[in-house]
């Protein structure tokens, strides 16, 4: 058996390392990390020191922090780039990202080009109760997510909360996911390709390396290639989910396939919305979660108990009935939409 390879260090500072820093200029008002990263739009962040913040995106691993107006990152590469350019050869690819890239990457993911503070002044212009809260959280903006990731970490979202949901997804990644680097002995992977979800488990080259946390993980990773991708994701305690999980992975592959959900960020909001829909396990939050966070729809805007609650008891939204009905769903994005205009899922994150 291969042993892996060394960790790499966790980078923390610009200042340990400024070669290997890049910055972007993004005041507070436009995005603080703290509220973003944390927010549940996205699982795969995690506070690696003090204001810092190490995740995966794009298929590599970064660490992101905020220093006055200015939006620092760091992308480190891949565990085989890493030990080639040990041996003094040259890595099979750019153990590099051009920096012109990896801004374009982070601009997009943030979506910069969004003028935050002018959002926030309209919306407290329309909405007094907005106004009366929004200071107290600047810069929460909506991520612009991988279509598939957002589709199937939402999927995990139901009846749930984000602790879980972070631990759900990074068993997800660990044992269908690419291995991408491990540092300071904690590893890293990519999300799994919709292939992965539907295939038979990728090759274990690592994980037996790893200290497996549960039985049932370690099960998986030597689980024989024509195992059920379900009963895989059941021994991983996805319970109920790993049904919607495989199913959803089955009907996009059948289907629209990965380029065909990505696609749906060109479709109106409602035709995206009911192709989601139509997905096993996708509701109607769900569905305008992905809308929101993944395919352009800043029009959506995701209604659970608490959102209906602050419909009624805040804004005097009349429906009637004890439960939140397809009906009042629509009626209270109706409503928000109508109050906080074509971004109205912007002004909900908030």
């Amino acid at each position: 058996a291969c042993s892996p390879p060394a960790p790499m260090k966790l980078r923390d500072t610009p200042s340990a390392c400024p070669s290997m820093w890049r910055c972007l200029p993004c005041p507070p008002a436009e995005l603080r990390l703290d509220l973003v990263l944390s927010s549940g739009q996205s699982f795969r962040w995690w506070e690696s020191s003090p204001g810092a913040w190490t995740g995966v995106l794009g298929g590599r691993v970064w660490t992101l922090r905020q220093d006055g107006d200015r939006l620092w990152y760091t992308v480190y590469g891949e565990e085989d780039e890493h030990e080639e350019e040990k041996r003094g050869g040259r890595p099979a690819k750019a153990a590099k990202l051009d920096g012109a890239e990896t801004d374009r990457i982070l601009r997009d993911y943030f979506q910069l080009d969004v003028g935050l503070s002018a959002l926030y002044r309209a919306w407290g212009a329309a909405d007094p109760l907005f106004r009366k809260v929004a200071d107290d959280f600047p810069g929460v903006r909506v991520l612009r997510q991988d279509p598939v990731e957002c589709l199937f970490s939402f999927i995990c979202t139901s009846n749930n909360h984000i602790s879980r949901i972070t631990a759900m997804i990074e068993r997800l990644c660990q044992a269908f996911g690419r291995r991408l680097c491990c540092l300071d002995a904690r590893p890293f992977h990519a999300f799994p390709s919709l292939s992965a979800l539907t295939g038979p488990p990728s090759p274990c080259r690592y994980h037996c390396h790893l200290a497996m946390a549960s039985s049932a993980l370690m099960s998986l990773c030597c689980a024989p290639a024509g195992a059920d991708a379900e009963a895989r994701l059941r021994a991983l305690g996805f319970g109920y989910r790993a049904k919607f999980i495989s199913g959803s992975a089955r009907a996009i592959a059948e289907g629209l396939g990965t380029e065909g959900l990505r696609q749906l960020r060109t479709a109106p909001y409602a035709e995206a919305r009911k192709v989601l829909c139509a997905l096993p396990g996708v509701g109607a939050k769900v569905a305008d979660c992905v809308c929101l966070s993944s395919l352009d729809k800043a029009e959506a805007v995701p209604v659970d108990t608490h959102v209906w609650h602050i419909a009624r008891q805040r804004y005097g939204v009349a429906l009637g009935g004890k439960s939140m009905t397809p009906r009042a769903y629509q009626e209270i994005g109706d409503f928000f939409r109508g109050l906080w205009g074509p971004r109205a899922g912007w002004a909900q994150a908030v």
